[in-house]
């Protein structure tokens, strides 16, 4: 089986350094942030970062992701 590399974004890679999750799952877009206790207060502070840095990401949440409480963040 060959295993496909899924490169990550300058700006992608600046969120990661500055957010530092926890736990994060790599996709092809971008990354989901799991296990967040405070997903409310988590999400705010990953829209600021992206706003602060001028990144060019953007933060999806859904009722789905709520159950794992986690959210994605993905390359515009």
């Amino acid at each position: 089986m060959e295993k496909i590399q899924t490169k990550i974004s300058l700006d992608l890679q600046k969120f990661i350094d500055k957010f530092e999750p926890n736990k994060f799952k790599l996709m092809s877009n971008g990354i989901e942030v799991r296990g967040v206790n405070d997903i409310h207060r988590a999400i705010a502070g990953a829209k600021d970062l992206i706003t602060r840095l001028q990144l060019n990401l953007i933060v999806a949440h859904n009722a789905e992701m709520l159950s794992y409480r986690g959210f994605e963040v993905n390359n515009i």
